[in-house]
């Protein structure tokens, strides 16, 4: 049975891709900041894990042990409202936050799993961003601190494909969509793009598991095509 790590579980998309993995046969470890009846119904291993400490980060890998791992799927993240991440209002602690959560602790939660990634025999390495890290599509601006955390984590986890193609991990960069979450800003839901997590989950899933080293690395749409970066 392949494992798996799902943070950001207790809503949202996070939440919804855990239960994917569980009916696909995966022994699943989801967790999240927020212990919260989310985090509880899934059928599976859960723990509390805050993404932006060093000290809880040391004390999930402790707790999760020195077995293999299969999949690490970085889902965690944050948004401010638009309306305090805009030119004139977004701020210091807004931008340290959201790239606290958004781009560092992805990396520093890959870093100290990756010695369990590395015991496996297809290890595969995800990370969720979104269509607005992409510079070359950036038509609207704004968004500051969120906009510029995903480009940044997906620079990121560009430089990990290149680094671990050779030690036989994919990397895969995927973006939902618009989905209905509370990471949604209002009126979003009114979208047509707009999607429920399960249906954004389910579709994710189906891209993730088609990929390979031979496409490590890149920055897929949930509908299957790539993204520009």
């Amino acid at each position: 049975m392949p494992t798996a790590i799902v943070t950001g579980a207790n809503s949202g998309i996070g939440y919804a891709f855990a239960e994917v993995l569980i009916r696909e046969d995966y022994d699943v470890t989801a967790v999240d900041i927020n212990v919260g009846d989310g985090l509880k119904a899934p059928r599976c291993k859960t723990a509390q894990l805050d993404v932006t400490s060093l000290d809880s980060i040391s004390a999930f890998v402790s707790w999760f042990g020195d077995g293999p791992l299969d999949l690490l799927l970085n889902i965690a993240g944050v948004m401010a409202p638009p309306a305090d991440d805009a030119l004139g209002t977004v701020t210091l602690p807004i931008l340290t936050k959201t790239f606290n959560v958004n781009t560092f602790g992805p990396l520093l939660l890959t870093q100290a799993l990756l010695p369990n990634l590395l015991k496996s025999d297809s290890p595969k390495l995800a990370v969720m961003s979104s269509r607005v890290g992409s510079i070359a599509d950036n038509s609207s601006g704004g968004s500051y601190a969120y906009r510029a955390s995903k480009s940044a984590v997906n620079s990121v986890f560009k430089n990990l494909a290149v680094e671990l193609k050779d030690k036989g991990v994919t990397v895969v960069i995927l973006h939902p969509g618009f989905v209905i979450t509370p990471l949604l800003p209002k009126g979003g839901e009114t979208n047509p793009e707009a999607v429920l997590p399960e249906e954004a989950a389910g579709k994710l899933f189906k891209v993730l598991e088609s990929k390979g080293l031979e496409e490590t690395g890149r920055f897929w749409h949930r509908e299957g095509y790539e993204l520009e970066w």
